[in-house]
């Protein structure tokens, strides 16, 4: 693997499988008593988030520490970087700190790149503006194929807010380099206009597409990234594009129902679907420790004990 985890664009396929099963081999860790291991014991992990954050701060914190790692959690608030510090002096303290990792989430795309060539610990992006998230699609790609197998040639739906999504984009990444056909569906004002070069194609006929989809995943509806109009109403949206449980009824029998989180249940999802036991929702998130830990253990250089 390379020193920095920015884009699921830089893992290759020989990679991403090397973090998929290092984090099968970790997950056995997870159902011991004890649930730690010595492997990174000595080395300091930074979160540095510039844009709030539940699971995926507590995610990463617990992967640290399960691997024996020192934890230093760092919020903007409360910071010197709320009295204007720079993100380059930030990246210089943490640097003089020894920090070995940086696990950063910032509101701007480009934050975690910038902050790569400021330091030389590893770098791992938790979320840049509308950019990225590549630790998401891994573990989405993790919860895939503990469900499903093999995710070669495997359809899978991504539906909703793509334009606002950093989760969208690292997933088409991944699952096109693990082999999987990705179909986005989405009004035509939530797709960036870059689309055409994903990897993916894209349709905006949801009910034509469950039938033949191994996974769904729905996005969340980012309201507070949206400056304009982008949908007549709430209302006509989870007409058209929610998976309420008529259209959850066209789904393979044995396909999966997937949301990165956090859910505006009714909207883009109905309860009843988010809380079925086809929904993967809940695993997503006890999947997320183990792949972060996966990361950090690979990215440090760490032993399984």
């Amino acid at each position: 693997m390379k020193r920095h985890l920015i884009s699921a664009g830089d893992l290759s396929r020989d990679d991403a499988l090397l973090i998929l099963d290092t984090a099968e081999e970790l997950a056995r860790v997870s159902e011991r008593s004890i649930k730690k291991l010595p492997t990174l014991r000595g080395r300091t992990v930074v979160n540095l988030f510039f844009e709030d954050s539940t699971r995926t701060r507590i995610s990463f914190e617990a992967a640290a520490k399960r691997l024996s790692a020192d934890v230093i959690n760092f919020s903007a608030k409360g910071s010197s970087v709320s009295k204007g510090e720079s993100l380059k002096d930030t990246a210089l303290t943490l640097e003089a700190m020894g920090a070995d990792a940086v696990v950063i989430r910032h509101g701007s795309s480009g934050a975690p790149h910038r902050l790569a060539n400021w330091v030389h610990g590893s770098v791992v992006n938790a979320g840049d503006g509308t950019h990225e998230h590549p630790t998401q699609a891994l573990l989405d790609a993790f919860s895939m194929r503990r469900r499903l197998g093999a995710l070669d040639g495997r359809r899978i739906t991504i539906v909703g807010d793509v334009l606002h999504s950093r989760v969208a984009r690292s997933n088409v990444l991944l699952l096109h380099t693990l082999g999987a056909e990705v179909t986005l569906v989405a009004p035509p004002t939530l797709l960036p206009v870059s689309v055409d070069t994903w990897p993916c194609s894209v349709s905006y006929d949801l009910d034509g597409v469950l039938p033949k989809s191994d996974a769904v995943m729905m996005l969340r509806v980012q309201k507070e990234r949206m400056n304009a109009a982008y949908f007549p109403s709430e209302r006509e949206y989870s007409r058209r594009y929610g998976l309420d449980r008529d259209r959850f009824a066209k789904l393979p029998d044995d396909a999966i129902v997937m949301h990165p989180g956090p859910m505006n249940r009714g909207m883009e999802i109905a309860a009843e679907v988010a809380d079925s036991p086809r929904s993967t929702i809940v695993e997503q998130v006890a999947n997320g420790v183990t792949i972060r830990m996966a990361v950090l253990y690979l990215l440090l250089g760490g032993e399984i004990a």
